[in-house]
């Protein structure tokens, strides 16, 4: 069994900060692509930010500059360091990880969400 525990988030002012973490438990294999994304009211689910386990990254057009994913594979967590926040930002961030059990295939496992909302 894995778990994704997710945690930061909360309300922050426009242009301000936050960070976000998930830590993944149970009895893993290895850990591949671990990445975030996020939902907001009336919108489709959409990737922020993914990180390969070689440490390569990808980052949707609209947080570029603005947002670092990183991963510490000793602790099986993924951060999301969130800077210069906009109204725009505001959603519900879920992380997600490939992952591989030792008695399981790969598959994805998510994290249960955290509401991130900016406020103008």
């Amino acid at each position: 069994q894995v778990q994704l525990v997710q945690s930061g988030g909360g309300l922050v002012q426009s242009g301000g900060s936050l960070r976000l973490s998930c830590a993944a438990s149970g009895v893993i294999f290895n850990i591949y692509t671990m990445g975030w994304y996020r939902q907001a009211p009336g919108k489709q689910r959409e990737l922020v930010a993914s990180i390969g386990s070689g440490d390569d990254t990808n980052y949707a057009d609209s947080v570029k500059g603005r947002f670092t994913i990183s991963r510490d594979n000793a602790e099986n967590t993924v951060y999301l360091d969130m800077n210069s926040l906009t109204p725009e930002d505001t959603a519900v961030y879920y992380c997600n990880a490939n992952i591989r059990t030792v008695l399981t295939r790969r598959g994805d496992y998510w994290g249960q969400g955290t509401q991130v909302t900016v406020s103008s």
